[in-house]
């Protein structure tokens, strides 16, 4: 049963006081217009509660837009929702069209630092964000007092005599929650074992990003990437001002499952400039997504924290090769990933929230 405007809201209840659901909530398709956006298919989402975001079928389906109550949860780039006709392959050229956005789908054969891989030149973190999704499906429907609604669709990253695999995506929401799920199953449908790599990119903005703000995971032991993280190494978890010429810092968790079997991360700010607070998490459980990488970038106009569950790490393929953790997917297999993000609000949440998390730890 949905909590509307305070109050426990039955489905009768609640049809009875409205003409129709999209003066409450609801989810409804939209086409951009102008500039590299112009024609790109989005799909917005109200779930009555505050929240509501956008996804974008035209790019990978992947979550460009969200926020609470007017706050922004995501940190976005000039390059907006680029269509996909204007992907970049080529060593950085993914960084041409990267919206960033709240969650940004890496892979589905490649991930991390371009590279050479057994002669093959790949770009950075792959083509499936850049990828139009067909049989789109958007659509609502009630659960007995519970109204979900939801776009699935599918992306296939295919080459001649190479890879064939398909991603099925399912990103859903309930009416009066603040909760975003995403259901995605990856299946090999080429007739050879090809290399699977996939990273959730879970972009973290101003002002969940702030001075003072903080990565809360259920993560042991943090290990820097490179020399550059290496730099004020003790405080990965807080952010900073701000600055020019700051140098990115990656960070592998070991993470641990808290007490419901899920591993968790969130960025929170205690310090709002009106008194508030205001943050959000993700959820997802680490058989299937066993690496987490938190990106941090407090860079000038470049300020973000991301945080990125995957099933591998970010150094390119042809490490992940080297070192024997490549993941591949037979003809006909599938895997299955499963995400939560939601937001954390109140001074109540964020405490539960870290008291569930150093539980965990």
């Amino acid at each position: 049963m949905p909590t509307l405007f305070g109050k426990f809201c039955s489905k009768a209840e609640l049809l009875g006081s409205i003409g129709d659901l999209s003066q409450i909530g609801g989810v409804h398709q939209v086409k951009l217009v102008g500039g590299y956006q112009d024609g790109v298919d989005a799909v917005e989402f109200r779930t009555g509660s505050g929240f509501g975001f956008r996804v974008v079928p035209g790019r990978g389906l992947d979550i460009s837009l969200a926020e609470y109550k007017g706050i922004p949860l995501a940190w976005r780039t000039p390059a907006a929702d680029t269509g996909a006709a204007y992907y970049d392959e080529p060593g950085l050229g993914w960084l041409r069209s990267f919206s960033g956005g709240l969650v940004t789908t890496c892979g589905l054969t490649y991930v991390g630092a371009p590279c050479m891989d057994q002669g093959e030149p790949l770009g950075l973190h792959g083509r499936i964000s850049s990828t139009p999704a067909s049989n789109v499906c958007v659509d609502g429907a009630w659960e007995g007092d519970e109204y979900r609604m939801w776009v699935s669709g599918k992306l296939r990253e295919y080459r001649f005599k190479a890879e064939n695999l398909v991603l099925r995506r399912k990103i859903s929401a309930l009416l009066g929650q603040n909760r975003v799920w995403i259901d995605d199953e990856v299946t090999n449908e080429g007739n050879t074992s090809t290399p699977h790599m996939i990273l959730y990119h879970i972009n973290g903005g101003f002002p969940v990003v702030a001075a003072g703000s903080m990565l809360i995971s259920t993560s042991g032991a943090v290990t820097p990437k490179d020399s550059d993280a290496e730099v004020d190494k003790e405080h990965f978890y807080l952010n900073e001002s701000p600055s020019i010429g700051f140098r990115e810092r990656c960070y592998y968790h070991d993470m641990s499952a808290a007490s419901d079997g899920f591993s968790y991360a969130g960025l929170v700010n205690r310090n709002l400039p009106d008194g508030g607070q205001t943050g959000f998490y993700v959820k997802y459980k680490t058989d299937e997504l066993p690496m987490f990488t938190q990106w941090k970038m407090n860079g000038v106009q470049e300020y973000v924290v991301g945080m990125e569950p995957a099933n591998c790490l970010v150094e390119g393929r042809d490490k992940e090769r080297a070192r024997g953790t490549l993941q591949f997917l037979a003809p006909g297999e599938t895997r299955k990933y499963h995400l939560e993000i939601g937001v954390l609000s109140t001074s109540d949440e964020i405490d539960s929230f870290e008291d569930m998390v150093k539980s965990a730890r």
